[in-house]
């Protein structure tokens, strides 16, 4: 059944321009030069323009806009450019890394949420080193869903909803999230119950703007008459917020342990909320067997098995 469903699709091959003609048009579409593209590549112009010319005419699309001795790129160009650039881009990363680790191990571009990054994942990654001391892992920080193909990552740590199309998603633990704040605050505030946080300020984290909102519910407060405080981008820094007494914060516990056990925040009453979302692995279909890709993967979901 397999192999019937394979010689049913059409080979990749079948519509694959040439390198020699995506080169040739990339270096022309970022110079908007044919000259300055054949000097790069160290071919004639008249080479760059017949691989542009052969190039239009397989895929049947106008790609330049030749007036007089300028080139401009049409629109389609344009977006045709980004993506063949990204593309080559990842295919010179890609020859790069097998040259370098000779098929084993490798580079993993990983995408991580910045505070699940330093507080949880960089702490354990001795231990994933040690056991693949083959792979070594570059970090970005990215707080929202973005387009791989574009971007280049190849794996990313993503909070919410199970939904990243043309991704592979590996669920990896959920989250308890509790109310926060400086023994000095509560102090002053007296908070003793629930419904004494409508008295002081709420901390807002930018990515999770309905946490509040969630937890005053289920506590069976009117979110409505809560007193909203700043926003932070960064859970961290809303846990340093609240470490400055700036007001009451709502964060997932587990990335506040080092800021309980200092005694510099505390919980002022223990109603912990489950969170309705929760951290997965995502990368995209076709790396899911990247060697680096694959001893991550294995390794993490063991760690928060």
């Amino acid at each position: 059944m397999t192999e019937t469903v394979a010689a049913a699709r059409p080979h990749l091959s079948s519509h694959l321009p040439s390198l020699g003609a995506l080169a040739a048009f990339e270096a022309a579409a970022r110079h908007l030069s044919f000259t300055r593209a054949a000097e790069e590549l160290a071919l004639t112009q008249g080479a760059i323009s017949r691989q542009v010319a052969g190039l239009e005419a397989q895929i049947g699309v106008k790609l330049f806009e030749r007036v007089r001795q300028r080139v401009t790129l049409t629109a389609a160009g344009a977006a045709y450019a980004a993506e063949v650039r990204g593309a080559l881009r990842g295919l010179s990363a890609a020859t790069l890394n097998v040259m370098a680790f000779r098929g084993a191990g490798g580079v993993l571009d990983l995408a991580i949420l910045p505070t699940f990054g330093t507080r949880w994942l960089i702490p354990r990654l001795p231990r994933f080193t040690e056991a693949h001391p083959g792979v070594t892992i570059n970090f970005a920080t990215r707080v929202r869903p973005f387009d791989f193909a574009r971007e280049g990552h190849d794996a990313a740590i993503h909070f919410g909803e199970p939904i990243w199309p043309g991704a592979k998603l590996h669920r990896l633990m959920g989250e308890e999230i509790v109310p926060v704040a400086s023994p000095a605050l509560v102090a002053r505030h007296r908070l003793v119950e629930p419904a004494d946080v409508l008295r002081v300020p709420l901390l807002q984290q930018a990515t999770r703007p309905r946490a509040w909102e969630q937890w005053l519910g289920e506590a069976g407060l009117d979110p409505a008459r809560a007193t909203p405080g700043p926003r932070f981008e960064q859970f961290a820094m809303v846990a340093q917020a609240a470490v400055a007494g700036l007001g009451l914060a709502i964060v997932p516990r587990f990335l506040v342990e080092d800021e309980l056990r200092a005694g510099v925040l505390v919980i002022p009453f223990d109603r912990p909320s489950r969170s309705r979302e929760a951290y997965w692995l995502v990368y995209p279909e076709e790396k899911a067997a990247l060697p680096a890709v694959a001893a991550f993967r294995e390794w993490l979901l063991a760690e928060t098995a």
